[in-house]
């Protein structure tokens, strides 16, 4: 059986706005997961999005849920953080799950420092009542132990961008963030590049390939 391929959106961020908004039901939750290769600009868009729709909308980033360094060097994976098994997918699921049932309390949700290059728990609080949650992540629609978060999304958004703008921002990142630029270069060639191309593959999973005018 073919699968589908997924609309292309080219389109500003109004009308982006737009058609976020236009998933709210009232009484209802909703969540819109954005994702795309690392570099793509999704945390970008979701808070341009979240600052668009103002009290209707609230950012829960997948990042807040990396494993702790510690963990990942007792796992052996230090090197390699980012990849789909140095995060808690778990239990990244399970917290969209009660966001979605849950309108009635504040929920909080973990934050990823990337100056600490740690997550902080409890960090973000998710109002009761707001109709719609944003979050952006690589692995959105990746299988295996992320099965529940697709499962738990009404949509889910790929952000597509030209490669050679895409990496010198992954690059200009890291450099950001204390690497040296041969540094920086030879992490995105490693570990970025390498998780690039399994998140490439799931794009035809996506409800929509969004292009940003």
């Amino acid at each position: 059986m073919t699968t589908p391929s997924p609309a292309h959106l080219h389109a500003d961020l109004d009308t982006l706005a737009a058609r976020a908004r236009a998933l709210i039901v009232p009484g209802e939750r909703r969540l819109l997961g954005i994702t795309g290769t690392p570099g793509a600009g999704k945390s970008t868009l979701c808070d341009a999005l979240a600052a668009a729709l103002g009290e209707s909308a609230c950012v829960v980033p997948m990042d807040g849920f990396h494993l702790a360094n510690r963990e990942l060097e007792r796992l052996g994976r230090r090197d390699r953080k980012g990849a789909p098994d140095t995060f808690d997918a778990g239990g990244y699921a399970a917290l969209l799950r009660r966001l979605r049932t849950d309108v009635e309390s504040v929920i909080y949700a973990p934050y990823f420092d990337r100056a600490l290059e740690e997550s902080i728990g409890s960090a973000l609080p998710v109002l009761p009542h707001t109709p719609l949650i944003l979050t952006e992540g690589n692995y959105l629609l990746q299988g295996g132990p992320w099965q529940d978060v697709r499962a738990a999304l009404d949509e889910v958004w790929y952000l597509d961008i030209p490669d050679d703008l895409r990496l010198e921002r992954l690059i200009r990142r890291h450099e950001q963030f204390g690497r040296s630029r041969a540094d920086a270069v030879t992490w995105v060639e490693a570990v970025d590049q390498r998780n690039a191309a399994l998140i490439e593959v799931t794009r035809v999973h996506a409800d929509l390939l969004v292009q940003l005018a």
